[in-house]
């Protein structure tokens, strides 16, 4: 198994891009740097990368959000402008779909999206996005690599373990170069 290069000020960019950080050893070098530590995994690493290659610090993009001031929803109410998720939202949402209502990413992303549609709209989606979700038809957004990597494990290795493919990840980050599964990486069983 490789080692990683610890992330030092000296260390090279495209080193530090062909391995895998976890955000806390993201955020942790962000701190001792005196970068910005807000943002995801993806925000962090080109911020570092970028620093590592010309020692520029990009500062935060600070977004101003203007609160929308929500009344009573109806099924005709359109999706207000900038939404953020609110007891209120909640209270329409379970009112119309029940209890095991939940503000899943899908779900708060097709929200967000769809500024001026109506809530009635959004409870269409709501059962759409989740019977696609039953159907395995959801993607993964990028910035979670363990998450697509277990999936890709579980989808080639059928009776394999949690443990196998746990193992499989951590030899897998601690190489150089992508972190996507393959049939290879299942070498690291025998190690």
């Amino acid at each position: 198994m490789s080692d990683k290069p610890d992330l030092q000020k000296d260390l090279d960019s495209k080193i530090f891009r062909s391995y895998y950080y976890l955000k806390e050893e993201l955020t942790a070098f962000c701190r001792a740097e005196g970068l910005p530590v807000s943002g995801g995994k993806k925000e962090l690493t080109e911020r570092i990368s970028r620093y590592l290659e010309s020692g520029e610090i990009i500062a935060e993009k600070t977004a101003v959000r203007k609160k929308s001031e929500v009344g009573i929803i109806t099924d005709n109410t359109p999706i207000e402008p900038d939404f953020v998720c609110s007891q209120k939202h909640r209270a329409y949402f379970e009112e119309k779909i029940g209890k095991g209502f939940s503000f899943h990413v899908e779900f708060q992303k097709w929200l967000k999206a769809n500024t001026g549609k109506t809530y009635s709209q959004a409870v269409d989606a709501y059962y759409q996005i989740r019977a696609e979700k039953k159907k395995g038809g959801t993607k993964i957004d990028s910035q979670f690599e363990y998450n697509t990597y277990i999936r890709d494990f579980f989808a080639e290795n059928q009776g394999k373990t949690l443990k196998e493919a746990i193992k499989c990840w951590n030899y897998k980050k601690s190489m150089p170069g992508h972190n996507r599964y393959e049939k290879t990486d299942l070498e690291a069983l025998e190690l």
